[in-house]
């Protein structure tokens, strides 16, 4: 199956060096068109207003955190089939149960 490198991809973290780590690998594998933005409530306007085919995304960020973005997402009949990665610095069970009750599509520590 062929990947589309135009595909566009919001990554989504509270911290800029994390930004730069999350999205520096889809650069390398010539992704172009690639946004970030710093919080859940911004990332869920971007998703609202353009077409995205990709989000990877911080779960402990304010004002609104990873998971209330993905419900929110999960809710909306335009964005609840985009797939949505957690990045996540632990891999508590609670956390991964939580995620997956969430609707993320899948989970990386």
């Amino acid at each position: 199956m062929a990947v589309d490198m135009n595909m566009k991809v919001l990554v989504v973290d509270d911290y800029k060096t994390m930004l730069l780590i999350l999205a520096n690998p889809l650069r390398q594998l010539k992704f172009s068109n690639i946004e970030d933005v710093m919080d859940g409530s911004e990332a869920l306007s971007k998703l609202r207003g353009d077409d995205f085919s990709l989000v990877i995304s911080d779960w402990n960020m304010e004002p609104m955190t990873g998971i209330e973005r993905l419900r929110e997402v999960r809710t909306d009949e335009k964005l609840k089939h985009l797939p949505c990665i957690r990045i996540a610095a632990e891999s508590k069970s609670e956390n991964v149960i939580a995620a997956k009750e969430a609707g993320v599509s899948n989970y990386s520590v």
